[in-house]
């Protein structure tokens, strides 16, 4: 039983933190104050090979693990990019899974290369309004006629539709749910942001679908089986959220526990005191134990073993130690912890992303209890 990231994993944690050093605290917070996509930072990532680090080499990727995909993604989070960073590329890493493993060779050289080359940017569009996460009822209509699908409907929450250029689309067509990977088409997409809470890099949108032409060649495998085919992509994704998650709680303790060392009160660092210190502790521990489950989930999915209970369990003590990191930074930092100069009120924002995405705690707790324990479906 090994617990040690390998040697070349460590070479990638510390290739990406050198990376991110580029783009330091007050390039985010600048972020966060205006919003708009960080191109830049998207485009420093492709031009150094990282957005096809979990696709397949005959691709131009790196054909590595999600494992590796996750010690990645964490230190993105880590260097205080949170899910800024993190959402800015994360779509790359796991989002075409589906293609991987369903497409047609044709459409995996045509599709994954340009991804990967930071040339083009994908959204993905399942989640509607009046569905949620109840995936299977989704409204949004496929109508073919010939060889082309014509769609029609409205998602919501859907990420960087702002500045995609291609869309990952689940929709309901004549035998069930179909997917698709195709041009976003703005003549007959209308796509509105939504203003949020935290997050302002990447912009999150109601999008609505009017008649888009939709080529039969851009359907991924069967019609019909698309909801098995975005399957294939939700336990990469929670574990890379997972992984997220830890990182940005990471960075929250780390800048908590800097300011109680410096932090002077009544004569004496504010740090010496355990009102301060054992809730840090308590979060460090936390953190910790999250980031076991979330890598041997990692290992089990790159093993090819079954990790459905492992991936939302890691998700969800991520979420919950992000969670309570964050707000034990803001609160190490008093008054000071309300100030967007210090970044942690950033940090408390954005982890409610990883709390709530793409599967709430709760539906977790739900999980668990019906396929590991065997209780009764409650729903």
């Amino acid at each position: 039983m090994d617990f040690a990231l390998s040697a070349e994993q460590e070479r990638i944690r510390e290739a990406i933190a050198r990376l991110c050093e580029r783009f330091g605290d007050d390039y985010w917070l600048k972020k966060d104050r205006e919003g708009g996509f960080p191109a830049d930072f998207h485009q420093a990532f492709a031009r150094d090979g990282w957005l096809g680090i979990a696709m397949p080499e005959a691709y131009g990727g790196s054909g590595l693990g999600i494992t590796e995909a996750a010690v990645m993604m964490q230190a993105i989070a880590e260097s205080g990019a949170g899910f800024s960073g993190a959402s800015a590329v994360h779509m790359n890493i796991f989002g075409l899974n589906p293609v991987v493993v369903f497409g047609s060779e044709e459409q995996k050289r045509r599709m994954l290369p340009p991804l990967i080359q930071g040339k083009e940017r994908a959204c993905f569009a399942v989640t509607e309004p009046n569905t949620g996460l109840n995936t299977k009822k989704i409204k949004v209509k496929a109508e073919k006629k010939k060889d082309v699908y014509y769609v029609s409907g409205q998602k919501v929450w859907i990420s960087t539709a702002q500045v995609a250029e291609k869309v990952l689309l689940l929709v309901n067509a004549d035998s069930g749910l179909t997917l698709f990977y195709t041009a976003l088409d703005r003549k007959y997409v209308e796509v509105r942001e939504i203003e949020k809470m935290g997050r302002h890099a990447v912009d999150s949108n109601q999008v609505f679908f009017d008649g888009l032409p939709v080529p039969e060649a851009d359907r991924i495998g069967e019609e019909g089986k698309g909801f098995e085919y975005i399957l294939h992509g939700m336990n990469p994704e929670r574990i890379l959220i997972a992984a997220e998650l830890v990182g940005l709680g990471r960075c929250a303790v780390k800048r908590a526990a800097a300011y109680a060392k410096q932090r002077i009160v009544f004569d004496r660092p504010i740090g010496q005191n355990q009102a301060i210190q054992h809730p840090l502790a308590a979060n460090w521990m936390a953190l910790e134990a999250a980031n076991l489950m979330t890598f041997k989930a990692a290992w089990l999915y790159d093993q090819g073993k079954a990790c459905g209970a492992e991936a939302n369990s890691a998700k969800y003590l991520a979420g919950e130690a992000c969670f309570d990191a964050c707000q034990q930074a803001v609160m190490t930092h008093g008054g000071f912890g309300y100030a967007a100069e210090y970044h942690v009120e950033r940090y408390l924002r954005e982890s409610l992303v990883g709390r709530i995405a793409p599967i709430t705690p709760q539906l977790i707790l739900c999980y668990i209890a019906e396929r590991v324990l065997g209780l009764p479906k409650s729903y």
